[in-house]
């Protein structure tokens, strides 16, 4: 089994379609963090759960400066069927195929089950991973802690002017 990229490495460069089929690059989101959220499966209960509390908390990543990516191995249709009856306000990005190649470049996929393991990753504007957490299949993750590492980012020193916080 890999393990996760570690804090203070490169993020993996990738480009994958979110759920309307339009392409999202890492490299195009530099100059702000971001919040990449791997999980296993779409209408999914625990990824259903974790997903809907990032909805709920999603205008406070947005107030800190903070784009949050919620990354899966289902299809564009899949995820695109998804959103819309959840009404997400982030990018679900399609890690079809080849099948996992974003997850497995963080470390994060899962080979004998075929899905991404629950992987998170804060990469500040410069592209570098900051904090990394990663959690069983069946246990959800606290969103509270995503917001805590993600203020704690903006608030470093020479950030302030850059990110306006909550």
């Amino acid at each position: 089994m890999t393990h996760p990229i570690p804090e203070g490495a490169t993020a993996p460069e990738f480009s994958l379609r979110d759920q309307h089929g339009s392409p999202t690059a890492l490299s195009e989101l530099r100059g702000a963090p971001v919040l990449l959220v791997f999980y296993p499966l779409a209408f999914s209960g625990v990824c259903a759960g974790e997903l809907a509390d990032l909805r709920r908390h999603h205008a406070e990543f947005a107030a800190l400066g903070t784009t949050v990516l919620a990354v899966s191995v289902d299809s564009v249709f899949a995820l695109r069927t998804w959103s819309d009856a959840e009404d997400f306000p982030f990018r679900l990005l399609s890690d079809f195929w080849p099948h996992g190649g974003v997850a497995e470049a963080y470390g994060v996929f899962d080979a004998d089950r075929g899905v991404a393991r629950r992987g998170t990753f804060l990469i500040d504007a410069e592209g570098t991973v900051r904090w990394n957490v990663l959690t069983r299949p069946a246990e959800p993750r606290d969103v509270r802690e995503y917001l805590a590492q993600a203020r704690s980012l903006a608030e470093e020193p020479g950030r302030a002017d850059r990110h306006e916080t909550v």
